[in-house]
């Protein structure tokens, strides 16, 4: 039996912020309430406050001003993947281009990973992809499969900056994955692509897989924004 750990204080004080900052009740450029205010409002001690608002300053949602306000600070442009990974948890305050966005991004990376990933261990790539046909019809397996292999395509790249981009948002893949292999034509879309990557791999062309995932990416990409989620 796998126990969960109760989060600390500082976590839920951090948990209770961002989820305030996302959802408006503390708008971007606006400041915070003074400190002993914020702190009975959280329901924490001001040093577990502190702890908190140091936190959030390290990964650029806030700008801790000595003498001054504490500022939220513009989280799209002055954030990090810190930001990424905590944005990527609250999948009900995200902006509606979110997802585009995300898989803009992923269209950029993926033919680049996939591509190192054939070069290098080809075996590996076919040994992953061989499984494919087994899959169950459902939208939660494939998600699962999905996420896997992409994130097991980051390690053979030999770029471990791929995996950590990954892991900052595994969270929201799960839920985003979900509502979009809930369409059969999406999954089938997705069963053509596992089989043509597996003919790539096993002729070890990385510059035709390569173009294959951009292709696919961007296929997927179209059909996303024809997505109400």
């Amino acid at each position: 039996m796998n126990w969960e750990l109760p989060q600390k204080p500082a976590e839920i004080s951090e948990s209770r912020l961002i989820d305030a900052i996302l959802t408006g009740q503390f708008p971007i450029d606006t400041n915070l309430p003074a400190e002993r205010e914020l702190a009975v409002s959280l329901g924490v001690t001001r040093p577990t406050l502190r702890e908190t608002l140091q936190r959030l300053a390290r990964d650029g949602w806030l700008e801790i001003r000595h003498g001054k306000p504490t500022r939220v600070r513009n989280y799209w442009r002055e954030g990090n993947l810190g930001v990424l990974a905590a944005i990527a948890r609250y999948p009900g305050s995200l902006p509606a281009d979110f997802p585009v966005n995300l898989l803009s991004l992923r269209s950029l990376l993926a033919p680049a990973y996939t591509q190192l990933a054939v070069e290098r261990d080809p075996g590996a790539v076919v040994e992953l992809l061989q499984s494919f046909q087994n899959l169950t019809d459902d939208a939660q397996v494939f998600t699962e499969y999905d996420w896997r292999l992409q994130l097991a395509l980051t390690y053979l790249s030999g770029n471990p900056v791929f995996t950590l981009i990954y892991n900052s948002f595994t969270g929201l893949y799960q839920v985003l994955g979900v509502v979009y292999f809930q369409h059969a034509e999406y999954r089938a879309l997705s069963q053509r692509f596992y089989r043509n990557l597996l003919k790539y791999a096993v002729a070890r062309d990385a510059v035709g897989a390569g173009k294959l995932v951009r292709e696919t990416m961007q296929s997927s990409q179209m059909l996303w924004q024809g997505l109400k989620v």
